[in-house]
């Protein structure tokens, strides 16, 4: 694994632990209150490790599934684009 995709996944893991650990949390818990604000930390502390191993194991098969949803069909390959003839090149 780089680097990049490594710092990606951290970043990544980091964003969405903090959003669904607060979104949910303030669902879960009937709205914004000091009880929510105050256990928000700890379920964030939990969530991102957790989502950063998963990660881990996920990443290589969604990397291969995108590739084999992604990859041109034998005898199915999409004709080249070709670009319109421009006035000037006409002569």
């Amino acid at each position: 694994m780089n680097k990049q995709t490594f710092l990606s996944q951290v970043i990544m893991t980091f964003l969405m632990a903090a959003t669904m650990s607060g979104l949910l949390g303030l669902i879960f818990s009937g709205g914004p209150s000091l009880e929510w604000l105050a256990s928000w930390p700890r379920q964030f502390a939990i969530a991102w490790p957790l989502a950063f191993l998963l990660t881990m194991v996920a990443w290589p098969t969604s990397t291969a599934l995108t590739n084999a949803i992604l990859r041109p069909r034998a005898g199915s390959a999409a004709a080249p684009a070709t670009e319109s003839p421009r006035a000037d090149d006409a002569v």
